[in-house]
């Protein structure tokens, strides 16, 4: 059986959802964002392990020189998301 640890989990859905949610402030409007800054916002040494979960989900999108931006999925998921936390 592997080791699973709900605690990490959590963590990491909690940086996944913090991530989300400063790509889909409202008052930004579609904010654009370097990996290094959310990095800095979320204060993770690793910014890129969630910012590859939500590009796998499609919730947010890369462009060609690494920033990352919410997709219109991602901005309705943290519409539903935000309202139920």
């Amino acid at each position: 059986m592997p080791d699973e640890n709900p605690t990490r989990d959590r963590a990491f859905d909690e940086m996944e959802r913090d991530v989300l949610f400063l790509l889909t402030e409202p008052s930004d409007g579609q904010p654009i964002w370097s990996a290094e800054d959310i990095g800095r916002e979320i204060e993770s040494d690793d910014p890129m392990t969630p910012i590859r979960g939500l590009l796998r989900a499609a919730l947010i999108h890369r462009t060609s020189d690494g920033f990352v931006f919410a997709s219109r999925a991602g901005v309705r998921m943290a519409q539903l998301v935000e309202r139920a936390v």
